[in-house]
């Protein structure tokens, strides 16, 4: 699993070249996308041959284009959801929200969340929790789950935890020059001994946030 913010799109081209080029990130069977639009989200996953849902979150008039999550597997999305999350930013008013998939993986199904908490500037900490539970609160209904995205914050993985949730990519270097913002989070799956989360360290100027990974033993 693979969770990339692509900063509005803007070089999507570029993205999509480390997704299907880079040894850690090429043959990933789920990707969590944040700042994506629509156009952009059917370009990644038909370069790389496989199912999407998308959802928008608010219209971004610097960009003039939607902003929003995209959950890409390539395994069948048999559900999909938009979870709309609690709290507007303090100086837009923009609303944050969740894509929601259920994946059907054989007999298993796995309910995956890509999701773009609120920024520092616009949340404080207390409300990118109150977010980051609503999404936990709708997984609750699943025995297994994944949420990943951009979380805007360094600790509110611990909310996840307390919850459950495993926390693969708790540690490891920043993600952006705010910090190490990009996360996933599992619950009801195994994890490898080694190699189970990682970071991508060039992107290739596809990005202002670097891509995390982590590996789940389905079970």
């Amino acid at each position: 699993m693979v969770s990339f913010n692509i900063e509005f799109a803007l070089h999507v081209d570029s993205a999509l070249a480390v997704l299907a080029s880079d040894p850690a990130l090429r043959g990933a069977d789920v990707l969590l996308l944040q700042e994506m639009n629509g156009d952009a989200t059917r370009r990644v996953a038909e370069g790389l041959g496989m199912w999407y849902v998308y959802y928008p979150s608010f219209f971004h008039f610097r960009t003039n284009r939607d902003v929003g999550n995209a959950v890409l597997s390539r395994w069948p999305i048999v559900e999909d959801e938009k979870i709309v999350l609690p709290h507007l930013s303090r100086f837009v008013s923009t609303q944050r929200t969740a894509t929601a998939a259920t994946i059907q993986l054989s007999h298993v199904r796995i309910r995956v969340y890509s999701t773009h908490l609120g920024t520092m500037g616009d949340l404080p900490p207390s409300g990118r929790r109150d977010q980051l539970r609503a999404i936990i609160a709708d997984a609750q209904r699943y025995p297994r789950a994944v949420i990943g995205g951009d979380m805007n914050d360094v600790r509110v993985g611990e909310v996840a935890q307390e919850r459950g949730f495993a926390w693969p990519t708790e540690h490891g270097p920043e993600t952006t020059r705010l910090g190490r913002l990009d996360h996933i989070f599992l619950k009801g799956m195994g994890r490898p001994e080694q190699n189970a989360a990682g970071t991508l360290l060039d992107v290739r100027g596809a990005s202002d946030h670097l891509p995390v990974w982590a590996k789940a033993l389905i079970q």
